[in-house]
């Protein structure tokens, strides 16, 4: 009979699962993740894995992770260091521990302790027998025996039984923080409806690590979480990559035009590929090129076509495509780029997250080849940030970089999905021929410096093609100087004039002048809202200002900064917007870089913010 357990109450969680890429840790986190968003809990994620498909096994090298943040408040990062670390092997311990609260819960199975294991992460003695886990409140338990013993009855080999441990796993942390399985058992029962033992294995695993700590003496403590109270709506938890194929589709509803996409796949992009591929019923259509280059000109013809046309990528993949990107600036026509940025360069590390192409998409092409740049600042906010990059470049007619990187596109959080009737409209107008028999003007442009959209076949649209400087008005070649001077200042200043037709810059906060203003962009903004959010509570006087349109930037970006003393830009690059900061406005930014791959925590820009609040303090008393 199950003995009863002392429920602590908390008011926030941060979970690792770690063990070895064949373990089955990204799994055993989205589920554990899902099952908090269906609770009600708000939740951040951060899957943490090798760039290997096979990683050697027991290795610290081939450590897959996955972190998770859920609380009763508003969760905005996933957390600085961990409450409770579920260790697979010696390995996960080791590349982990120092993520560890003192005082938090370490799970280990111990079957991943053997002498192999040991050697393999290069540990002399055995933690588990020294005083390496003292200051942790420790779980020995021998996962994988436990889990062969409860599918003893089940006709399958010692391998496909070992891959069960995970969801033993999963179901001894339903226990421990009091949660239903039943989303679980449906999620493997339609995962392997074609192989129902392998869906009953894995129920039997689940159930048995979830009666595990309710009959075991040794655990006499279970965790409860209260649900976050949330603004109302429709929520549903959404990863980054799926929020950016959901913002594309929308955008392509409300504007009345097919979506297509091309792309050749390349981590950590290839999901929006992969996600929009099953919506063929709203009108995608997805082309995986055989290259780089061969993607972003087939959306290119797409574009010139009529179509919302879109590519995706990662670092090494934009800089194949410069070339074809001039050719969509010079053309003039709609075509949203999305760089899923890693760390570079060359092949860098894939799976390792960066912000390090901002100057790439800023200035990385030849000759003057401006385009607007817009970036997301979590994973949900992929959607909206890339429907505005869509917006913006069918009605401006001009290519667009989206910028999100590989914390953004692999993070998951509840997402308050809006109505299509709530999202700006997005006007798009096709050229015809005009009434009188006028010749047509191809580069013609209106109030907005825009030139019009020709379909191709459209009688008396006929025009000129290609990368050749073109003539103002006509469109044909031209080598003239003063043409080409005017054509430049001219593709320039359009894009500068959707200044007009965007947002002006606010802090994420109630303060709009004073000592120090926290800028970012892109994914810092979940440590960085988290840091000032503390901050003011400690009585700082500091600002939060998260730039969402890097080109053009909204038009009141320098009167805001200079409302502020001292201005701190942390970025996961070495100093990118920073130079860009101080180059434009004159501005004596402070850079704050990491690039470790992994992102900023809470603690290290508090303590940056101090040490320049402290500094100027300083100076004024002297």
């Amino acid at each position: 009979m199950p003995m009863a357990s002392k429920i602590e109450k908390k008011e926030e969680v941060v979970i690792k699962f770690a063990g070895d890429s064949g373990d089955g840790m990204q799994l055993t986190g989205n589920q554990f993740t899902n099952n908090t968003a269906l609770f009600g809990n708000d939740v951040a994620t951060f899957p943490d894995y090798p760039a290997e498909i096979r990683a050697p096994l027991g290795t610290l090298a081939g450590v897959s992770g996955f972190q998770l943040h859920f609380g009763s408040r508003e969760i905005d990062t996933p957390g600085d260091s961990c409450d409770v670390l579920v260790a697979m092997n010696a390995a996960a311990l080791k590349s982990n521990l120092k993520f560890v609260k003192n005082g938090g819960i370490v799970i280990v199975n111990t079957a991943g302790f053997d002498n192999k294991n040991l050697r393999l992460a290069h540990y002399e003695i055995n933690p588990l027998d020294d005083e390496t886990l003292s200051n942790h409140l420790v779980y020995k338990i021998d996962i994988t025996k436990l889990t062969r013993e409860s599918l003893v009855d089940f006709e399958m080999g010692t391998k496909d039984k070992d891959r069960s441990k995970n969801m033993f796993v999963l179901g001894f942390l339903f226990w421990m923080f009091n949660r239903s399985m039943d989303n679980t058992i449906g999620f493997l029962e339609a995962k392997f409806k074609k192989n129902p033992n392998i869906a009953q294995a894995n129920i039997k695993a689940l159930k048995a690590g979830y009666n595990f700590g309710d009959t075991t003496e040794t655990f006499t403590t279970r965790f409860e979480v209260d649900p976050a109270k949330l603004p109302p709506g429709k929520y549903r938890g959404v990863m980054g990559g799926q929020a950016t194929a959901y913002g594309l589709i929308a955008a392509s509803k409300i504007a009345g035009i097919d979506l297509f996409l091309g792309s050749y796949p390349i981590t950590p992009a290839s999901d929006i590929l992969h996600e929009l591929s099953k919506h063929k019923n709203f009108n995608v259509f997805t082309f995986q090129a055989e290259d780089e280059i061969a993607s972003i000109c087939a959306a290119i013809g797409a574009s010139f076509g009529g179509k919302l046309a879109v590519t995706t990528t990662s670092g090494p993949g934009m800089a194949l495509k410069t070339e074809a990107m001039g050719l969509a600036v010079s053309l003039e026509i709609p075509l949203v780029i999305c760089d899923v940025q890693r760390a570079g360069p060359s092949t860098g590390m894939p799976t390792k997250t960066e912000q390090s192409d901002l100057l790439m998409a800023l200035y990385g092409r030849n000759g003057e080849c401006p385009m607007p740049v817009i970036s997301a600042s979590s994973p949900s906010d992929s959607f909206e940030a890339v429907y505005e990059a869509a917006r913006i470049a069918l009605e401006h007619m001009t290519p667009v970089i989206f910028l999100s990187d590989g914390y953004n596109a692999n993070g998951a959080e509840p997402w308050k999905y809006p109505s299509a009737k709530d999202l700006k409209k997005i006007e798009v107008s096709f050229a015809k021929k005009a009434e009188d028999d006028a010749p047509f003007m191809p580069y013609q442009r209106n109030e907005k410096l825009v030139r019009p959209w020709a379909i191709p076949g459209t009688k008396g649209l006929e025009h000129r093609l290609g990368g050749l400087e073109k003539q103002h008005l006509t469109g044909d070649i031209s080598y003239d100087a003063d043409n080409h001077e005017f054509m430049v200042k001219m593709r320039e200043s359009k894009v500068e004039k959707i200044a007009d037709f965007i947002p002006l810059q606010k802090t994420d906060n109630d303060v709009n002048e004073g000592k120090l203003a926290i800028v970012g962009w892109g994914s810092t903004y979940g440590a960085i809202r988290s840091a000032v959010r503390e901050l003011n509570k400690q009585g700082e006087e500091v600002a939060h200002i998260h730039i969402r349109y890097l080109k053009p930037f909204p038009k009141n970006l320098e009167e805001l900064l200079n409302k502020f003393d001292n201005i701190l830009i942390p970025e996961i690059n070495n100093g990118q917007l920073v130079k860009v900061i101080r180059d434009k406005f004159m501005i004596n930014a402070i850079g704050f870089s990491k690039i470790k791959g992994v992102p900023f925590t809470k603690q290290e820009i508090i303590d940056k913010a101090l040490e320049i609040t402290a500094k100027k303090k300083e100076s004024v008393s002297n």
